[in-house]
């Protein structure tokens, strides 16, 4: 048996065999390494607690707070004489919170009847795993008070607007539409976006964890509404020009057509009519043809139209008079191997009387006359070719082909409105030229109180005043449109009548036109009259626009309180111009 006396008991920790032998200097590294990183905690903590204290807030506070946008409203649109055509209504937009919407089978059903939408399409949103969806949007505020009063969890409201139109179809192609966004689509709210559009405002709000506002803190940024916007459209022309236009599709069992009415003084646009149309109020079923603002977006060749415009260049270029005797016998003539014929043939005719009975042959003829640079540059000057820039989306330029690739036979249709294309407004606008003493000026879709700067001279006075007696002529007794007359008022204008194209050729189908302005004695309005397509028995100008032309004239004068220069029972004989004949 060992004896253990004299030896030193040891405990088991105290083991020699299980003692660490490290350096002091280790020990010493650890103690400094924990000390620092106290001090950096510490001194983070100072920095985050008292020198940049807005981070822990801003932190905290989104827990709870949220900052909530503030609709604003848009700008009015109105006509001339502050007639409301477009203005904001304020509605309610009825949002879920999917996670917090835990509504009871009963709940469901009374908020889906009130949201007129199926139960069980409103069960589906709130199952959504979205943290947030729109149930419904532009509600009637009484509606959205109903629904408030349900104090429904994780289910809340925003004020929105919603554009409301009250010319309804008649100004659409005017004014357009805006979307559910209140964002301009068409039209003018399209095209003055960035004046009507306001600038939402915000608020910051404490919400629950249902996401329910429980405390106002206040404003953090007023809306701006967008401003106003105030037309050159008169809402009784507009009426009037619509109306007519209307009727004469109708009537003419005409595919489409189009009016538009200028001040001749100013360049504002008084009304802008096109059928078929739509209401912008109620926008669910809608095809392209409808929307489309034809006036601008749509080109034609304008046929007869055309022709004062190559007869004006030839009379400023002194190629040929007002008297002047063109041979028109026997009513056809040959170009290389193509052959223009008349609708009915004349003989000898003078100038007056080639724009009086529209004939092809003597305005060919005239236009041989004059260069090809010539012409193209009276068009160009007179703005064919080229945009209106009148900021309407979809404005076109028509097309005019450079001069120097014309050969004989294509100037020759040129000049009577075959082998160019135009819009309604251009052709409009055109026509002032005549109407006024030989000079253009901008259009304009906002109301203006006097003329604008920046007339630009295409003719003399003296041709401007020539053309303007051979276009009186051509809507009396013996000229292409006696049922243009109005009663009381002289009138001056033209017809045009062509073949529509389709496929790169021409087919049976014609464009009727007429563009005009009166009184003769001092002119105040052009209109200008477009119907696509007659299909009544007649595609003529004069017998399917000239009609439209004379109640939307004869109507817009009266309104308009212009003195009648012609007695009533008879349009008044035109008078020669004086001076070159």
């Amino acid at each position: 048996m060992m004896n253990f006396k004299g030896v030193r008991a040891h405990k088991f920790a105290e083991s020699p065999v299980l003692q660490l032998r490290l350096p002091a200097w280790r020990s010493r590294l650890m103690g400094l390494l924990i000390l620092s990183s106290f001090v950096v905690l510490v001194g983070r903590s100072f920095y985050l607690q008292v020198l940049n204290e807005d981070f822990l807030q801003e932190k905290g506070e989104s827990r709870y707070r949220r900052d909530l946008e503030i609709s604003a409203s848009r700008g009015r649109i109105s006509d001339r004489n502050g007639d409301v055509l477009a203005i904001s209504t304020p509605m309610k937009s009825v949002w879920a919170m999917p996670a917090d919407a835990r509504l009871t089978p009963e709940q469901t059903t009374q908020l889906a009847g009130l949201l007129e939408m199926d139960a069980r399409e409103l069960a589906g949103k709130l199952a959504s795993e979205k943290s947030f969806v729109f149930l419904r949007r532009q509600l009637p505020p009484e509606i959205g008070d109903k629904i408030a009063a349900l104090k429904l969890p994780g289910i809340g409201q925003d004020k929105e607007y919603r554009r409301y139109y009250p010319s309804g179809e008649m100004t659409a192609h005017v004014v357009g539409f805006t979307g559910i966004d209140d964002k301009g689509l068409e039209g003018v709210e399209l095209a003055f976006q960035d004046q009507l559009r306001g600038h939402p405002g915000s608020r910051s709000v404490i919400k629950d964890r249902r996401g329910q506002i429980v405390e106002d803190v206040g404003s953090i940024r007023p809306p701006q509404d967008g401003k106003d916007i105030r037309l050159s459209i008169d809402s009784k022309l507009q009426y009037l020009a619509y109306s007519q236009l209307k009727q004469g599709v109708a009537d003419n069992k005409a595919k489409a057509g189009g009016v538009v009415v200028i001040d001749v003084k100013t360049g504002e646009i008084l009304a802008l009519a096109n059928w078929p149309t739509y209401n912008p109020n109620n926008r669910g079923r809608l095809s392209g043809a409808q929307l489309r603002n034809r006036a601008v977006t749509d080109t034609f060749e304008p046929g007869s139209t055309m022709k004062p415009f190559t007869i004006a260049r030839a009379l400023e270029s002194d190629k040929v008079r007002f008297d002047t005797i063109i041979n028109c016998a026997p009513g056809r003539l040959t170009i290389g191997r193509a052959t223009i014929s008349d609708a009915h043939p004349h003989g000898a005719l003078t100038v007056a009387q080639v724009l009086q009975k529209s004939s092809n042959v003597g305005t060919a003829k005239i236009a041989a006359m004059l260069a090809p640079q010539q012409m193209w540059e009276m068009f160009d000057s007179i703005g064919f070719g080229q945009v209106p820039r009148l900021g309407f989306p979809g404005e076109v330029p028509g097309r005019v082909r450079p001069w120097k690739s014309w050969k004989p036979i294509e100037q020759a249709t040129m000049s009577y409105g075959h082998g160019i294309s135009v819009s309604l407004m251009q052709l409009a606008r055109a026509y002032t030229v005549f109407a006024r003493e030989g000079d253009v000026i901008p259009l304009s879709l906002a109301r203006r109180d006097a003329a604008p700067d920046g007339a630009k001279p295409v003719f003399s006075q003296q041709t401007a005043r020539e053309v303007r007696a051979m276009l009186e002529m051509a809507v009396q007794p013996g000229g292409t449109a006696p049922k243009a007359q109005i009663p009381g008022y002289r009138v001056a204008g033209k017809t045009g009548t062509a073949y529509k194209l389709e496929g790169g050729q021409y087919a049976r189908k014609y464009v009727a036109s007429f563009v005009g302005f009166a009184p003769v004695s001092d002119p105040r309005l052009v209109v200008a009259v477009m119907i696509d397509e007659p299909s009544a028995g007649s595609h003529y100008g004069g017998e399917v626009a000239g009609p439209i032309f004379s109640r939307t004239m004869g109507g817009a004068l009266r309104t308009l309180g212009i003195q009648p220069d012609a007695p009533v029972e008879l349009a008044q004989k035109p008078a020669a111009p004086k001076g070159r004949l």
